[in-house]
């Protein structure tokens, strides 16, 4: 059973478990996956799909006749939600594209940036027991809204040696360009350093287990990455207006997520509580993924009491949470006050899988407290912003002195010299 603690009586510290821990066992195996890829390319890639995934690949380029008979797979009901998904990701994406700038100024003084599109992008999506077109289309669409000409994707082969129809799907419907059957840190380790078959990229996007977060996390530097995160979490803010039978709800589709997945709800309503306690109690006996939910639930799950709604969002903004849900009478009110939250859902009736599947705003989100520091996957993360500088002549005199003084005041006399060498009597 989830439990209740007084917020008074614990330290803001012991709230989530969030402390660092060790991984030096995978660490090794992760390190001695990326070395034999490095090494041996794609020999070591069917080696890893043999003993991990149990299936011999002749190839591991999805090709289009197998594009075709993911397409005859998919109930055409499902194809049509995937492609409504798309299209509100799209229109929410759309909207995070900039534009350069360019300023000038007096004298012939241009000072500006573009806006350039990274070339090569990997998306890694997990297989396994799950299926996740989702994360296809959080990642792909916003790498194409901002231009990336080269969009690849990496995901395990099933037993059978083919891609899950409906990642397929929504690998074509989000328009990315080449999917590969190799999973795991190898899939890392291949766009990281190319393979004969695998394109190298110049960064890195997407979920996966401990051995993928371990090789993105051992990759960066060589290759940009998007985060290295933690297991999901959802924070409820809820009062005494708020429908407990929801809130169980809520707090359950993130407890099945993961043994690992924290779940809370941050309250001023005793009531509430108790009542969210036993609706928990009742609708995880009723779930197929029992067992991790209840893991989740009795291992990280909690309920904490607030004497009033300002210490509520203090805790909420402390804790800076993956998904925060404002189960609240005035939500628009309170969002003002939420500093540090991955991403925000607003009301009774905004369940946190509104924004996993279908809103538009991105499911990729910071976790273990980054909120605090960090944005949710979009546009940005595909682009780079170049600076420029043009000055004239005349304008660089009336600055040189200046520019010297500052340079020789940092110990750097070839800078100063750099500037005031152009008007140097020869």
């Amino acid at each position: 059973m989830i439990k209740i603690i007084d917020s008074e009586k614990i330290n803001m510290k012991d709230i989530l478990n969030r402390e660092i821990q060790s991984y030096t066992e995978y660490e090794n195996v992760v390190r001695d996956i990326i070395y034999k890829v490095r090494t041996k390319g794609d020999e070591a890639l069917k080696e890893f799909a043999l003993n991990f995934d149990k299936v011999n690949l002749s190839s591991f380029v999805v090709t289009e006749e197998e594009f075709k008979e993911a397409e005859k797979k998919v109930d055409a009901s499902l194809i049509d939600v995937i492609k409504k998904s798309a299209a509100n990701i799209r229109e929410f994406h759309q909207a995070q594209a900039r534009k350069g700038f360019e300023l000038n100024k007096e004298g012939g003084i241009v000072l500006g940036q573009k806006i350039s599109p990274i070339e090569n992008v990997g998306i890694y999506v997990p297989g396994g027991t799950a299926s996740y077109p989702s994360t296809v289309l959080m990642n792909a669409i916003p790498a194409k809204i901002a231009g990336v000409p080269n969009i690849y994707m990496c995901t395990p082969p099933q037993k059978d040696g083919s891609v899950k129809a409906e990642i397929l799907m929504a690998a074509k419907i989000a328009g990315v360009d080449k999917v590969f059957k190799v999973g795991g840190a190898g899939a890392i380790a291949a766009f990281a350093y190319g393979t004969n078959t695998i394109p190298k990229v110049d960064k890195i996007v997407g979920p996966g287990n401990i051995f993928v977060a371990l090789a993105k996390k051992e990759v960066f530097g060589t290759v940009g990455i998007d985060m290295v995160a933690g297991p999901t979490e959802i924070l409820v803010v809820a009062d005494e207006s708020a429908n407990p039978v929801y809130v169980a709800a809520d707090i359950l589709s993130q407890a099945e997520h993961d043994k690992l997945a924290t779940p809370v709800l941050v309250t001023n309503s005793n009531k509430l509580a108790e009542e969210v306690q036993k609706q928990i109690d009742v609708q995880i006996k009723k779930l197929p993924r029992y067992e991790i939910a209840n893991a989740s639930i009795e291992n990280n799950g909690k309920i904490i009491l607030a004497k009033d709604l300002d210490k509520v969002i203090d805790i909420a903004n402390a804790i800076a949470p993956e998904h925060l849900e404002l189960c609240v009478a005035e939500p628009m009110k309170m969002l003002d006050k939420i500093k540090n939250a991955g991403s925000v859902f607003l009301g009774n009736y905004t369940p946190e899988s509104l924004g996993d599947y279908f809103a538009g705003p991105n499911h990729t989100l910071p976790t273990s407290g980054s909120a605090r520091f960090s944005s949710a996957l979009g546009v940005d993360d595909f682009i780079k912003k170049t600076q420029y500088i043009y000055y004239t002549k005349e304008e660089l005199n009336k600055v040189a002195k200046d520019i010297a003084d500052f340079a020789n005041s940092e110990g750097l006399q070839g800078h100063a010299k750099a500037a005031l060498i152009r008007f140097e009597e020869k």
